[in-house]
C-alpha cells in the first residue's frame, strides 16, 4: 500500500458582487497594473485614487452596475458597464469594462464578471452590450467575450499608439434581452 499525498484544500468560493468603497484600492490597483503593462486600456497613466472613486460613482449614478469580484476577503477583478456613447440615442447601448489582478488569470474570474453583468444591465433595460478590446492580439479578452456570444462587428487599424507600437481595437457586440426585435421602453 502507498501513502498518497491528502487532496490541496478547494479554493474557497468567488463571490461576485457590487462594488463598494471599501474596495477602491484594490480596484485601482488592479487596473493601474493594466495601465502600466497591458495594451488592454489605452490609458497610459494611471487615475489618481480621486479620479478612480469619481468614476466609480458615475456609473453608479447612473443606475448601472459596478461589480466586484472577491476570495477570502480579497478583490480579484472588477467589472462594469457605461453607456458606449454620450449621445441621447445611444442610451440602451452599453459598453463593458472587465480587469482581473494579474494573478489571478485564467481562474474564469473575467468571464463570472461579464455573464453577471450582462446579467445586471440586461436587468437595467440595456439592449446592445459593445466590447472595445484594446489591442486584436488580445486573444484572452477576445475569447472570453465570443465565449458569452459576442460577435465580432469591426476592426479599427492602429487606433492606439502604447509601448512604443500601433494598437488596433477590436469591437464586438452583443444583444441584452430583446435588442432590437421590439421597440425601446421611453425614459
Amino acid at each position: 500500500m502507498t501513502k498518497t499525498d491528502p487532496a490541496p484544500p478547494a479554493a474557497s468560493p468567488l463571490l461576485i458582487r457590487p462594488s463598494q468603497p471599501g474596495d477602491l484600492d484594490a480596484m485601482a490597483a488592479i487596473y493601474g497594473w493594466h495601465v502600466a503593462n497591458s495594451s488592454g486600456t489605452f490609458e497610459t497613466t494611471a487615475p489618481s485614487a480621486e479620479e478612480f472613486s469619481r468614476r466609480r460613482d458615475d456609473v453608479i449614478g447612473k443606475g448601472l452596475p459596478w461589480l466586484a469580484a472577491e476570495r477570502d476577503g480579497t478583490v480579484l477583478g472588477y467589472a462594469y458597464a457605461n453607456p458606449f456613447r454620450p449621445r441621447l440615442a445611444y442610451r440602451y447601448c452599453l459598453e463593458d469594462s472587465i480587469y482581473v489582478a494579474a494573478d489571478a488569470g485564467g481562474q474564469g474570474i473575467g468571464r463570472l464578471l461579464l455573464a453577471e453583468l450582462l446579467a445586471r444591465c440586461e436587468a437595467w433595460g440595456g439592449r446592445q452590450m459593445i466590447a472595445v478590446i484594446g489591442d486584436s492580439a488580445n486573444a484572452a479578452s477576445i475569447a472570453l467575450h465570443r465565449s458569452l456570444g459576442f460577435t465580432d462587428c469591426g476592426r479599427m487599424a492602429a487606433a492606439g499608439w502604447k509601448f512604443d507600437r500601433w494598437l488596433d481595437v477590436v469591437l464586438m457586440q452583443r444583444r441584452l434581452g430583446l435588442g432590437d426585435t421590439a421597440a425601446a421602453d421611453p425614459r
